[in-house]
């Protein structure tokens, strides 16, 4: 038994929470080791499947590696990743077991489904990265400028950009989350919304070009989606936005 399981919302003192917060995070720091462990045995399966993507552009169809290790390494990091998106329902659930005391009943119905709602956008980002941007994106990058020149791509750079990547367009697809929760919240309202679209888009047009590889393919690809998610955000704020008088 923990130290949250007998509070109430708020009556935890600083002790408690420290102990607590190191009860929840080694359970979580547990879980995601077993992931990755499990996740080792399917690290070159992994690997085929994250270098599809851009394995006909490739000489003999695979990547390089210019270090006795880097293969190695590159097979803990992808294991490691795989393995916290593995357990990320144990280890978010131990996050979840830490905030839940300081809600009340009607507040733990919104988070969990914002929670669930945020899960389900990321992979969807994720998704839409993998099956849409990164084949139009490697089509334009690795066959511009003719075909003299042939491509030596090593494995640790081709996972460094393959993650972040993802991992940009999987945040990208959290703005309806975060722009409705503050809706809900009435610190943003849907006039606001609509009445600043024009500045929200030079603002995406910026972070797209910030956060985008660097070409421009890439940059349209990212500021699509994101447009997309804003009008999304502007038809759930109109929702789920508070009805009262909003801050904004």
């Amino acid at each position: 038994m923990t130290t949250q399981d007998n509070t109430e919302p708020g009556s935890m003192g600083l002790i408690q929470h420290i102990a607590e917060l190191r009860f929840r995070l080694t359970r979580a720091a547990i879980f995601i080791l077993l992931g990755t462990v499990i996740c080792w045995g399917f690290s070159e399966y992994l690997f085929n499947i994250i270098r599809q993507p851009i394995a006909q552009y490739l000489p003999n169809g695979g990547l390089v590696f210019t270090g006795p290790i880097d293969k190695f390494m590159a097979h803990i990091k992808l294991a490691f990743i795989a393995g916290m998106v593995l357990s990320a329902p144990l280890w978010l659930y131990q996050l979840w077991k830490f905030i839940s005391p300081a809600l009340y009943k009607n507040e733990k119905k919104y988070a969990a489904g914002f929670i669930l709602f945020g899960t389900f956008q990321f992979i969807l980002g994720v998704l839409f990265c993998y099956f849409i941007v990164f084949p139009m994106a490697f089509k334009f990058l690795m066959t511009f400028g003719g075909d003299i020149d042939k491509p030596m791509i090593t494995i640790d750079s081709y996972l460094g950009f393959f993650t972040q990547t993802a991992v940009i367009f999987g945040l990208t697809f959290e703005m309806p989350v975060i722009i409705t929760f503050l809706g809900s919240m009435g610190l943003i309202s849907q006039e606001f919304l609509k009445k600043n679209r024009r500045y929200a888009v030079v603002i995406m047009a910026a972070v797209s070009a910030i956060a985008a590889p660097p070409d421009a393919l890439s940059m349209i690809l990212l500021l699509g989606p994101l447009w997309v998610m804003y009008e999304l955000s502007v038809v759930l704020v109109g929702l789920f936005g508070k009805k009262s008088d909003p801050v904004v």
